[in-house]
């Protein structure tokens, strides 16, 4: 699992924040098909919001977003309410047009990181 520095994080926010949550884990939480369902997300976007729909408590929430980074080796970026976002940098990919901007950013930014 990746580590982020405080500007890091407060960068990736900012691209995050117009992002909608692409998987709702629901009353079963982390079963297979739903971790399959955030990995294929986290391999085509690099950077997602996921949202949980049971966790009753700010503490349950982090639980389950630091057990999720840690099976996924992804950095957390951000934990709001039910909504948590997550970071998984791959090797390069082919960019679909509607996320063409967003992804060079993150690519950029991911460059400057880890090179």
């Amino acid at each position: 699992m990746t580590t982020l520095s405080t500007k890091q994080k407060q960068f990736l926010k900012g691209l995050a924040h117009h992002l909608n949550p692409v998987v709702m884990l629901g009353g079963n939480s982390l079963t297979e098909g739903v971790l399959a369902e955030i990995e294929n997300a986290l391999n085509h976007h690099e950077l997602i919001k996921s949202q949980s729909c049971w966790c009753r408590s700010r503490k349950q929430n982090n639980l389950l977003s630091m057990r999720l980074c840690v099976k996924l080796k992804a950095a957390q970026v951000q934990t709001i309410g039910h909504i948590f976002g997550a970071l998984s940098p791959k090797a390069k990919q082919k960019n679909s047009a509607s996320h063409a901007n967003n992804q060079q950013k993150v690519r950029s930014f991911l460059t400057a990181l880890f090179i």
